[in-house]
């Protein structure tokens, strides 16, 4: 029987999400014995509920159908009410969470998951708001259902910060680690090294697509602040709020910034880190020279990276990884595969 997944969100991640589970169909019923069936789109103007198994096929080809045109679309259509049609059908599976959230608030998002733990399904999230805001008693509610709460795609994308620090080096004491965690402010960094000015480097990466319209979550480095705080969280046992982390981005970096860094060798990196110092830990993000000797010295443009100190495992590094929509869907179809293979 297909598993059935309901998405929240259909902006570029949401899309893209749709788009390689229909691709990687087989290949998940082939590799893992799971055949996924996305039943239910949920977005701020409506749901999409499908009328059969397949349909959302018709989302993702060449040529899409929109989905406000689609079989099944209804205006207003809340994901209280999907969830209540699926009840009553005796099915349950995973909610995939692609809303944009607000990480002062955590809504929409956070309303989204309570409800889905509520009602027994699993969520794999690729957003961060909620988590960021609620993530103890998230993981707590999920915990005492016994239902999964995966969030790798909130947490750098494709680079498997979480599977590293959960699964691998399961058994190990967590000391601290220091990592990359935002494509964005490292290509800014690079272009800055490369000669630009700080505006030219901004304008430049909007260009691309690299840094959003309002940039400042990412330059002024909260995005880091996020991502540290979830891997924290989940990786070394933390409790962390955002209030805890001392945060510094990348706005006031000037040229002689950058020349000082390049006179002593090192290369200026906006990192994320976690120290411990007689049992106590400190989060921070700030603007670090990185010597060569390091495993994230190499880093630049969009590249992210981040490495563990471990007491029985020594440092342990992992690099690179896509930073893109379709990056994001692969970690939430990845997070959705290990929800039930285990099962």
């Amino acid at each position: 029987m297909p598993v059935p997944l309901i998405l929240t969100g259909y902006g570029n991640v949401g899309k893209a999400f749709v788009r390689l589970l229909a691709e990687k169909h087989e290949d998940c019923r082939t590799r893992y014995g799971l055949e996924f069936d996305l039943a239910g789109i949920v977005r701020k103007s409506g749901a999409w509920v499908a009328g059969k198994i397949g349909a959302f096929f018709s989302l993702a080809g060449p040529a899409p159908i929109p989905i406000e045109s689609a079989p099944g679309w209804a205006p207003g259509k809340s994901l209280s009410e999907v969830f209540e049609y699926f009840d009553r059908l005796g099915k349950k599976g995973a909610l995939v969470e692609c809303t944009p959230s607000d990480w002062r608030t955590g809504e929409p998002q956070l309303a989204y998951l309570h409800e889905a733990f509520d009602r027994g399904w699993h969520v794999a999230a690729a957003s961060k708001g909620a988590l960021v805001v609620d993530f103890k008693n998230l993981r707590e509610k999920a915990w005492s259902r016994n239902l999964s709460l995966k969030f790798s795609g909130a947490t750098a994308a494709a680079l498997p910060t979480l599977d590293v620090a959960t699964m691998s080096l399961a058994g190990a004491r967590i000391l601290g680690f220091e990592g990359i965690l935002t494509g964005t402010t490292n290509y800014i960094l690079t272009r800055l090294e490369q000669g630009l000015t700080f505006d030219e480097a901004l304008e430049e990466a909007q260009a691309k697509g690299i840094a959003e319209p309002d940039p400042s979550m990412d330059i002024d480095g909260w995005d880091t602040a996020c991502k540290l705080l979830l891997i924290a969280n989940a990786a070394a046992g933390t409790k962390f709020t955002i209030k805890d982390i001392a945060v510094e981005g990348i706005r006031k970096v000037t040229a002689r910034t950058i020349q000082e860094a390049r006179a002593s060798g090192n290369s200026l990196k906006l990192l994320g880190w976690l120290s411990e110092v007689a049992g106590v830990y400190r989060a921070e993000v700030g603007l670090v020279p990185v010597p060569p000797s390091h495993p994230l010295y190499r880093l630049t443009g969009t590249s992210k990276g981040i490495v563990f100190r471990t007491d029985t495992m020594g440092h342990v590094a992992v690099t690179d990884g896509k930073s893109d929509p379709r990056a994001t869907a692969a970690a939430l179809l990845k997070d959705v595969i290990n929800i039930f293979r285990r099962r």
